[in-house]
């Protein structure tokens, strides 16, 4: 056999192969053509379902059911955690007194308390929680910002006599005002709730997109706005945000 036959034996096998790859190549990418448009509507049925799936358990009251009941196990009781606050506080008491029916004002004794106190807010599990579905966005009305027996410090309790008079008892004004501390920091802890409210519906607003995108497929997909009872609710044509900052 002659060095050109057999160069033209190597040539002639080597196009045989590239033809078969190319007829192989060719029946798998006209396969994947027909077979394409059948997985795209597979997939979007899927989306579909899922979507439909989603808003049905919202309609239905699934969704409350099931967030409470893995908001309770999560936090181990009924109470969930949103919000904590830490500072020190200064309690005032003013005593006034009189003699002589009332004739003689004696000088006033002023005595004050210092101490760190700690306040936790919370929302009640077992309250009413509502969801509601619009277009991409879920509303969450969440049960009225609760808090605790605020946690005062004694170990760092501090008194000092602001106004004393030698007419009077200083010591009987601070045991009063030792006996009164548990209330007064339940008042001041009702007057601080502004101070942590924004705090709680941002803790609300991620603890419920984070609970959505791990329970349903799509729930990463929805914006969340958290509307504690008592807030005012947007009116039609209003943002929920704008309500809620007083600009709506």
């Amino acid at each position: 056999m002659t060095e050109s036959s057999e160069a033209g034996r190597v040539w002639a096998t080597a196009l045989a192969v590239v033809a078969v790859v190319a007829l192989l190549a060719g029946v798998y990418f006209v396969h994947s053509l027909l077979s394409l448009p059948g997985r795209v509507v597979e997939a979007g049925r899927e989306v579909a379902d899922d979507l439909r799936d989603l808003a049905a358990a919202f309609h239905q009251g699934k969704v409350e059911t099931a967030f409470v009941n893995h908001a309770t196990e999560l936090s181990g009781g009924n109470k969930l955690q949103v919000a904590e606050l830490s500072q020190v506080e200064i309690y005032t008491r003013t005593e006034s007194s009189s003699v002589l029916w009332g004739t003689l004002q004696l000088p006033d004794v002023v005595v004050e308390a210092r101490v760190p106190v700690e306040y936790v807010y919370y929302l009640d599990l077992s309250d009413d929680w509502l969801f509601e579905l619009e277009d991409n966005r879920l509303r969450v009305r969440a049960p009225r910002l609760e808090f605790n027996t605020p946690a005062l410090d004694v170990s760092r309790l501090e008194y000092d006599v602001r106004a004393a008079s030698i007419l009077r008892d200083e010591d009987a004004a601070i045991t009063a005002l030792q006996s009164g501390l548990t209330q007064l920091s339940r008042e001041r802890a009702r007057r601080q709730i502004g101070l942590v409210r924004e705090t709680a519906r941002r803790q609300v607003e991620e603890f419920v997109a984070s609970w959505l995108g791990a329970a349903f497929d799509s729930g990463e997909a929805y914006a969340i706005d958290v509307v504690f009872e008592g807030e005012p609710v947007p009116g039609e044509g209003a943002t929920l945000r704008s309500v809620l900052e007083g600009d709506g």
